[in-house]
């Protein structure tokens, strides 16, 4: 007889958790977001740059906007790069997606839209990316969203060459050091045989 209001706390406590899920498909797509790359342009990780752009869709209402704070942009991966990869793998529950692993920033909301040019980190790997923003409320929670690409991640995707770590820089240094070794072991070698004969 105890365990039946006990079950019943605990069914309610899980039905207000996850009501308090973010779910991707809740969303409205209220955000017109744009970046710098061409559909299909190459970036070098560590070395381009993206400017993304962002304001609220035209069909939107202006007061639908009243209450995002913040606009946080991120880097997405496109489903071909999320093929047979489980650690990038889609999820409706926002907590646990792992479509938009890479922060690109965050700013206050304006009305007026707003921009920022980032530099593609030295950690992203490649792949072929996307750019999507989410509108945040008061409570960092996301309420809207906007990306580059169309809902199927099919248009205006871009790749990124990441740093696999070796460069030709370091393969000719490497090359010169083997050499120098060789020669200074031959070197020492035919110095130490004069030595011996006299």
């Amino acid at each position: 007889m105890a365990t039946a209001p006990l079950l019943r706390l605990v069914l309610l406590v899980s039905c207000i958790g996850s009501s308090m899920a973010v779910l991707f498909s809740s969303l409205p797509n209220t955000l017109t977001v744009t970046s710098s790359p061409a559909a299909g342009q190459v970036l070098h990780a560590g070395v381009d740059q993206i400017k993304v752009s962002w304001k609220l869709n035209q069909s939107t209402p202006a007061s639908a906007d009243s209450g995002y704070k913040k606009v946080k942009v991120l880097l997405c991966y496109d489903p071909v790069s999320q093929a047979d990869r489980g650690w990038r793998k889609t999820d409706d529950h926002l907590k646990k997606d792992k479509t938009c692993q890479f922060k690109v920033t965050t700013q206050p909301y304006s009305s007026g839209g707003g921009s920022f040019v980032y530099t593609v980190e030295r950690s992203i790997p490649t792949g072929t990316y996307f750019v999507r923003a989410y509108a945040l409320d008061s409570g960092d929670t996301e309420v809207a969203y906007g990306q580059t690409t169309n809902a199927a991640k099919t248009t205006n995707l871009f790749d990124v060459v990441g740093i696999t770590g070796r460069h030709a820089s370091l393969d000719i240094a490497a090359g010169c050091f083997s050499a120098f070794s060789i020669l200074a072991l031959v070197f020492f070698f035919v110095v130490e045989k004069r030595k011996a004969k006299k």
